[in-house]
């Protein structure tokens, strides 16, 4: 966190050098990251690096961060995807832009709060307050002419949800004096208590996923959003509601979860169903990635409430490579937007003549997407699956539906926007070029991500193994 503030401070000072200080910060970060990540000890889930910082001392308010095999994890994705965002925005941004990288790296901070902080009061303030640099990057940069209403859409929704997370955190405090993670552990709340809070943090994280019908918010906001902004939304904003799900429901009202495990699988399945469905009638290049992102977020949500090993290891690991994949197809769709000026789908034909190279990396995200062996997304989807088969047959026939879906809309997708005669608008096009060099290597890593933790899932999978081992012990 102390790394991306000095770039912050940088910035602050720079006058010509704003993009450049702020990807060497990010890409210090990102380095710094995977240097903690090798120095943890990965068999165990007792949380590590610990920090402490005294609050308010009266109150017993000390917040501490530390990291697990999860939380681990998101930090990583989130560091990856910065650089890529930086780079993304390289040419795109034509004004304020010291102001626009400050809150990238605002964000970048808050993120990994989010997924370090052990308090609950802690977490709060950092999940809400990635709120405030993303309403500026939406509304203020956004690309069209209903950047500010989609802004509203996505603080307002996000807001209203969490005060009742608010007031639920003001209960716990005052029931046990304390809203340190590790020590709320070992307090066992009245289960009725615990169904209340559960509501509390539902209202909040169900929000962030998306869940249905929660979700109308995404859709704009995406739109909307610069594509740094999409990004972060389908890469990394997304995963705030689960990994609070993984990390504080779970553990903390257990009775509460299995309680509520028909509403959290019902809603699942319509998510998947509703905004598959959803998704094959979009016409929006852009509405059709986040329609589908509100599709596996229902298959998150139901791997988790699944109260499995499987499920739990399935859910993160198809969160972080939803979080790859997800933001390469926005990177490709935003390179044709950048070409062409328009995200209608009618527009495009035959673009893979004058586009070969799009084409085949398309491509590639195109089949991720709908989890082909061998993609990241295929090793999530399958464990996810294969824990609700476990726990509900019928719930699990139901979210598989959503695989047969994602492949009739993505394989149309690339079908109509790559092949078949080039249609006029295209031709006329004054800008036919493939890929350009930055372009390429902003999607390269992500390229190689995606089909190295398909081939090799064991470096997530081993990591989190403990850890979620230790949360279903709370359960049991």
């Amino acid at each position: 966190m102390a790394i991306p503030l000095l770039g912050i401070v940088a910035v602050l000072f720079s006058q010509n050098k704003v993009r450049e200080i702020t990807l060497f910060t990010t890409i210090i970060t990102f380095i710094e990251s995977i240097r903690v990540w090798l120095s943890m000890e990965m068999g165990t889930s007792e949380f590590q690096q610990l920090v402490e910082v005294n609050w308010i001392e009266s109150l017993n308010l000390k917040i501490q961060f530390g990291l697990d095999g999860i939380s681990i994890m998101f930090v990583l994705l989130t560091t990856l995807l910065m650089p890529i965002c930086v780079l993304a925005s390289w040419d795109s941004i034509k004004f304020m832009k010291k102001e626009f990288f400050i809150s990238l790296l605002s964000i970048e901070i808050l993120l990994v709060g989010v997924f370090t902080v052990l308090d609950l009061l802690g977490f709060y303030i950092l999940f809400e307050g990635v709120l405030i640099p993303m309403f500026l990057i939406i509304g203020v940069w956004g690309a069209r002419e209903q950047k500010i209403t989609a802004a509203y859409y996505f603080f307002f929704y996000t807001l209203i949800g969490s005060v009742l997370m608010l007031l639920s955190i003001f209960y716990i405090y005052y029931v046990t004096g304390t809203t340190d993670y590790q020590t709320l552990l070992g307090f066992k709340l009245d289960p009725y208590i615990q169904n209340i809070l559960f509501l509390g943090f539902f209202a909040s994280l169900a929000v962030k996923i998306p869940k249905f019908p929660f979700h109308v918010w995404l859709p704009q906001a995406h739109v909307e959003a610069p594509l740094a902004g999409s990004v972060l939304l389908a890469g990394v904003l997304i995963k705030l509601g689960s990994y609070g799900f993984i990390r504080f429901t779970l553990p903390l009202f257990p009775d509460a979860c299995v309680y509520f495990t028909p509403l959290v699988f019902t809603l699942g399945t319509l998510a998947i169903i509703y905004a598959s469905l959803t998704t094959l009638r979009q016409t929006d290049l852009k509405r059709i990635i986040a329609y589908s992102s509100v599709s596996h977020m229902g298959v998150v949500s139901i791997a988790i409430f699944t109260l499995s090993l499987i499920g739990l290891e399935g859910s993160i690991f198809l969160q972080i490579s939803h979080g790859l994949v997800s933001s390469a197809l926005f990177i490709v769709v935003t390179i044709l937007y950048d070409r062409h000026h328009t995200r209608l789908v009618k527009y495009y034909r035959g673009v893979a003549v004058t586009m070969p190279i799009f084409a085949i990396i398309f491509l590639f995200f195109t089949l991720a997407n709908i989890a082909v062996p061998l993609s990241c997304n295929f090793i999530g989807e399958f464990l996810s699956l294969l824990a609700t088969f476990n726990s509900n047959a019928f719930i699990g026939i139901l979210a598989s539906s959503g695989m047969v879906l994602s492949a009739c809309y993505a394989l149309f997708l690339y079908n109509r926007v790559c092949f078949g005669a080039m249609s006029l608008y295209i031709k006329d096009s004054p800008e036919n070029r493939d890929m350009n060099r930055r372009e390429f290597f902003v999607l390269l890593p992500l390229v190689f991500l995606t089909a190295f933790l398909g081939v090799y899932p064991n470096i997530v999978l081993d990591a989190l193994h403990p850890c979620v081992l230790n949360i279903l012990d709370y359960l049991a």
